[in-house]
């Protein structure tokens, strides 16, 4: 009886976040130049307040032309003496909090304030919304009278000075508002474990014989996590563990190349809801099941610039604020945020698929594309041809990676394509000459350069054993969490990483 009392309480309170969500809906710009002003008047007596005149500033253009656009090595000195417990540097007071993210383009570590603000009126907030959206979707939902599953990431928590830094995921869990954190599971001293495969272990043993609802986690991390549970209580579909499953909160990584599998070990539907967040903030929800693109999040401590991604490597890039994107094109995000980032390019790639409201779909990182021929592959393409290809080949993958192979005196250039199956395809080749063709349907830039053979040769498929890419995270100690596996890169540096690791024992189809 307590457990339908509090789920119909918690229902009833989300319910009434659809107005907010609404509201910024429709106001956006209104809503966007509210945020500035506010995020400008907190931090005006700090000290980057003082120094680009932020007590001034009522327009973007003054807003613009003063702060100067920033990447994480620009600020990387100016962190550092937050960590060592300096106020008023960035945004007012001390940042108790820093989420430390080394991403899949640099093998450093990055950390990413977290102030109080932050934690509270967007990732928190955000999370409220993520399920107030799905109630209105959904109004005869349950979800509230079972459990959340939270696979968050590996958890070590590092004091610094008087300030405390680990993954992000878990210092939500650490601090998780009581109203959430009575509805997941498991408790937070198994969610906290900071080894992935001793926490992995744990939750397969505690979480069978328990009413799931809800899942939240990035779905690559997620599937390895189900599948062990399929295994230990050898049973053929989750269904049959978990009747009443009813959503999955995905992020970090498309679910796209993992779909198939997901259907396959669900044996009736469920809801795929994708959320887009990282370290540096919580940026957008998929508001509506039918359709995959996103609903960026305005009202929630992110201010929001675009610069257009032919214009990322000039020197002084043209930069747009949500009032002049365009749809269908390809931009860099920047963000000013309540955790004290200023023009911040945060490396994600977006386009907006619809105005008014803002719908955006993630294209991919500024790094994570090919163009060593100028074929402008980018991470959209990839995902979506490869999916294609799987259904038309009746095949599944578990995961993959991509990289050039340059142009040598006897050979035109190449992609080449990494892939571990999970269900290979009755042939290899037929499987390579559908992925050629698909990315020809996509990308105009790269049927250009596949034209005759004369700069791009078709893909090379490189296959390679199951377990491969897992055991090649945890040799660089990134199991769990939001590591990912890099999908496209510019160069072959995690390409022959990982099949360093192979000895030559992969086939490849050229």
């Amino acid at each position: 009886m307590i457990k339908y009392l509090s789920g119909y309480l918690t229902s009833f309170f989300l319910k009434k976040r659809i107005k907010n969500i609404e509201s910024f809906m429709r106001y956006p710009i209104e809503i966007q130049k509210n945020l500035m002003n506010k995020l400008i008047f907190y931090a005006k007596n700090t000290e980057f307040g003082n120094k680009y005149g932020f007590s001034d500033i009522k327009k973007y253009k003054q807003f613009s032309e003063r702060i100067p656009l920033c990447k994480y090595s620009d600020i990387k000195s100016t962190i550092k003496r937050i960590q060592k417990g300096e106020k008023n540097i960035l945004w007012p007071g001390s940042v108790k909090w820093f989420a430390r993210s080394s991403g899949t383009t640099n093998e450093k570590s990055k950390y990413i304030p977290i102030t109080k603000l932050s934690m509270y009126e967007c990732h928190y907030k955000a999370g409220k919304d993520v399920l107030s959206i799905y109630i209105h979707n959904h109004p005869n939902t349950k979800i509230f009278f079972g459990k959340a599953i939270r696979l968050g990431g590996s958890y070590t928590l590092y004091k610094n000075y008087n300030t405390f830094f680990g993954d992000l995921s878990s210092i939500l869990i650490k601090n998780m508002p009581f109203w959430a954190e009575s509805i997941c599971i498991p408790k937070k001293k198994i969610s906290l474990i900071s080894e992935w495969e001793k926490k992995l272990y744990n939750l397969v043993q505690t979480t069978g014989n328990k009413d799931v609802r809800i899942l939240f986690g990035v779905c690559s991390w997620l599937l390895i996590f189900l599948n062990k549970l399929l295994s230990k209580l050898n049973k053929k579909n989750i269904n049959e563990i978990w009747p009443n499953i009813e959503v999955i909160f995905h992020g970090g990584v498309s679910l796209e190349p993992y779909i198939q599998q997901y259907r396959k070990i669900f044996n009736k539907p469920i809801n795929y809801y994708n959320i887009y967040s990282a370290s540096e903030g919580f940026f957008a929800v998929q508001d509506n099941n039918s359709v995959e693109d996103l609903l960026l999040l305005l009202n929630h401590g992110i201010f929001y610039e675009f610069i257009p991604i032919e214009e990322i490597n000039n020197t002084s890039p043209k930069v747009l604020s949500i009032d002049s994107v365009e749809l269908n094109k390809n931009y860099a995000m920047v963000i000013s945020t309540n955790a004290g980032l200023w023009r911040y390019i945060i490396g994600d790639t977006v386009k907006f698929t619809n105005l008014y409201p803002h719908r955006i779909y993630i294209s991919g990182r500024i790094t994570h594309y090919i163009n060593s021929f100028g074929e402008e592959l980018i991470v959209s393409n990839a995902e979506k041809a490869l999916n294609n290809t799987c259904m038309k080949t009746n095949s599944i993958i578990n995961e993959y990676t991509v990289a050039p192979i340059y142009i040598s005196d006897n050979n035109t250039g190449a992609h080449e394509w990494v892939i571990e199956f999970k269900k290979t395809p009755k042939s290899f080749y037929k499987f390579r000459d559908i992925l050629d063709k698909e990315l020809k349907m996509l990308n105009s830039d790269y049927e250009t350069k596949r034209h005759k053979d004369m700069v791009l040769r078709p893909p090379v498929l490189c296959i390679v054993r199951n377990g491969l890419f897992y055991d090649w995270l945890k040799k660089n100690k990134k199991l769990g969490g939001q590591n990912k596996i890099p999908r496209l890169f510019n160069d072959r540096k995690y390409v022959d990483s990982i099949l360093s690791m192979e000895k030559n024992t992969f086939k490849k189809y050229l």
